[in-house]
């Protein structure tokens, strides 16, 4: 796994990373692409004016998602209570955003696929919260 590798390296980081957040990073970066995908894949569906919502959410859920693999790459010495509210919003983004592709999974596979990169994503953010909470 490249996250754990490449953290630990890190001249900073005090202890072996937390499996937990590291599984989080590769979820969070792996839901941030499925969402992008599924965006661009709700544009050229035929009825496009009906995935409007499911196009803004995916968007959104994109951008929660990188941004808390982001921060939580960064985190080895920082603010614990920041990244546990970033992880919170990205969770709640990624609830979210698979119950909006659930509704059109059935007929789009794009949707299916994501909701469940989604549902992985979430379950990675409250996994990591939980072994931060116990860290401190």
């Amino acid at each position: 796994m490249h996250v754990q590798r490449m953290i630990a390296t890190h001249p900073e980081a005090r202890r072996v990373p937390d499996q937990a957040l590291l599984h989080c990073i590769e979820e969070c970066y792996a839901c941030a692409q499925a969402c992008t995908s599924c965006a661009d894949a709700c544009l050229a569906e035929e009825a496009v004016h009906d995935l409007r919502q499911c196009i803004r959410i995916n968007l959104d859920c994109a951008d929660h998602c990188g941004a808390a693999g982001r921060i939580a790459t960064r985190h080895t010495s920082g603010n614990q209570h920041l990244l546990i509210e970033t992880l919170n919003a990205c969770a709640l983004a990624c609830r979210f955003c698979a119950d909006e592709c659930e509704r059109h999974a059935g007929t789009m596979e794009h949707c299916r696929i994501c909701a469940d990169a989604c549902n992985r994503g979430e379950e990675a953010c409250s996994a990591a919260i939980r072994s931060l909470r116990r860290s401190y």
